[in-house]
């Protein structure tokens, strides 16, 4: 194998933020954030959107949030559009 042409590997915590799960893992990213794990050693981490435990397919529960009204606004805008009379 060549050196110095493969990324280092460092063990990072990957935590997802819409439910809290997190899990230790390796990884070429890096962070200034750090987070301390069960064994009381810190490691960088990394959040993210959606993870295994967060994710619909996984979970077998979908969300549906429409916080912005998308759907209402559309209607409005093109009304009966496509509709058929």
């Amino acid at each position: 194998m060549k050196k110095d042409i493969h990324p280092k590997l460092n063990d990072v915590i990957f935590k997802d933020v819409s439910c809290g799960f997190a899990f230790l893992t390796k990884s070429i990213l890096t962070s200034k954030e750090t987070m301390k794990w069960t064994d009381g050693k810190e490691y960088p981490l990394i959040t993210v959107e959606v993870s295994s435990a967060s994710h619909p397919f996984y979970t077998g529960k979908q969300r549906i949030i429409d916080t912005e009204g998308r759907v209402d606004r559309f209607k409005r805008k093109y009304g009966g559009l496509g509709s058929k009379k």
